[in-house]
Formats: C-alpha cells, sequence, structure tokens
C-alpha cells in the first residue's frame, strides 16, 4: 500500500509527492521545492520515517517541476529520470525561467541521470511504475501509472477539470487531446489521479466533467 506525501512547492504552487510504501523504500515525483524550508520539510519528512530514496521521477522538463532536484541529490545522490523528448528542457533549466517567468533564476541542478521511454518501467519496494508517455504539454510528458495500487501521478497532463498549457515551446493541442484519449482508453475509471498542480481527482470524473477529455 502507498503512502503518499504531498509537498506544495515554489511560487507556481507545483505539487512534489513523495510516495513510498510498506518496504520504506521511496520516489521523489517532480521535485519543485525552490525556498529553503521546502527542501528542508521534504528532506525531513524523509528521514523522519526513515525511508530510503530510490528515484527522483520527473513527469517533465519544466523548471517548476525540477527546482529541487539539486537539494534532493545533495541529500540523497539522487539524479532526474525523465523522457528523452524533454532532454531539450532537462539541459536548459536556468534559460527556462527567464523564458516563463522573465528573470533568471540560478538553479543547481545535476544531470540526468537516464533518459526514460514508454518501454521502461520504475520499481521500488514491490511497486512497480507503468510509464506512459503524454506528450502536449512537453513532448516528453509522461505519467507514472501503479496498476495495483490504481494511482497515476499525471505532472501537467491533466489536472482536475483542466489540462496543463500547450501554448509553451514544443508543446502541442493537438498532441495533448490525443493523451488524454489515451489516458482514458488506458486507465481504469477508479485511477486516483496526482496532478502537478492543484487537488486530486479521478479519472471517471474526469471523463464525465472535463471538457477536454469528453
Amino acid at each position: 500500500m502507498f503512502n503518499i506525501k504531498t509537498f506544495t512547492c515554489n511560487m507556481l504552487a507545483e505539487n512534489c509527492y513523495v510516495v513510498s510504501d510498506e518496504t520504506n523504500d521511496c520516489v521523489i515525483i517532480d521535485c519543485g521545492a525552490f525556498y529553503p524550508e521546502e527542501a528542508q520539510a521534504i528532506i525531513n519528512y524523509i528521514r523522519e520515517r526513515q525511508l530510503t530514496p530510490r528515484h527522483l521521477l520527473c513527469t517533465h522538463g519544466h523548471f517548476d517541476h525540477c527546482m529541487g532536484n539539486g537539494f534532493i541529490y545533495k541529500a540523497f545522490g539522487l539524479k532526474p529520470k525523465a523522457h528523452q523528448d524533454d532532454s531539450f528542457l532537462m539541459e536548459k533549466m536556468e534559460q527556462q525561467t527567464s523564458e516563463i517567468l522573465g528573470i533568471p533564476i540560478h538553479l543547481d541542478v545535476p544531470p540526468v541521470d537516464n533518459y526514460l521511454t514508454d518501454s521502461d518501467t520504475i520499481s521500488f519496494g514491490s511497486h512497480t511504475f507503468q510509464i506512459l508517455h503524454t506528450p502536449g504539454h512537453t513532448p516528453g510528458g509522461i505519467v507514472f501509472y501503479e496498476a495495483n495500487e490504481h494511482i497515476a501521478f499525471s505532472g501537467d497532463t491533466l489536472f482536475r477539470m483542466s489540462i496543463g498549457r500547450t501554448d509553451f515551446e514544443r508543446s502541442s493541442y493537438k498532441d495533448m487531446i490525443t493523451s488524454l484519449h489515451y489516458l482514458a482508453a488506458q486507465l481504469p475509471a477508479e485511477t486516483t489521479i496526482y496532478p502537478g498542480h492543484g487537488p486530486q481527482t479521478t479519472i471517471a470524473d474526469e471523463i464525465r466533467y472535463n471538457p477536454y477529455m469528453r
């Protein structure tokens, strides 16, 4: 059974997740911690519960989901894993802050550990994430799905009653709609969605109420 702790991080209220199971192994998904108190809260949670971080995962390469990768690397020795199609974003993290926020922000980020494809899986403890490639918000957007737990981490592909923006570099509204239909077909209705921003939801509710999934 999963234990999922949500940390809302940085100036864009991004969701970072620490996901652990009964073995005390854990993964860190989308570590957007920017302020020192955010980073310390995540470190304290992991250490107080005696968790062992196994993977640092990125649903996509936008800076607000990766701002904390540097402190995770320093604290636990983990480098990020992201989809290969977002390599162009992972390699220009600081440039993104200028392009999107209008001001440069220094980010001490480690290099990518390895790039993922949708044929890969991520294992930790007694659980395994499937990787669902969902381009649209970015070319390399991915969803991490655990079938036994009926839980998926959707990044900025799917929000509660909304979707991620498609007006960024190499974003595609057409690809986003295709990805949403793919998720609706692949994920059971009871799947709980943990998004990159905002509250959790379910596939059933999104299919019923989200206008982009109809």
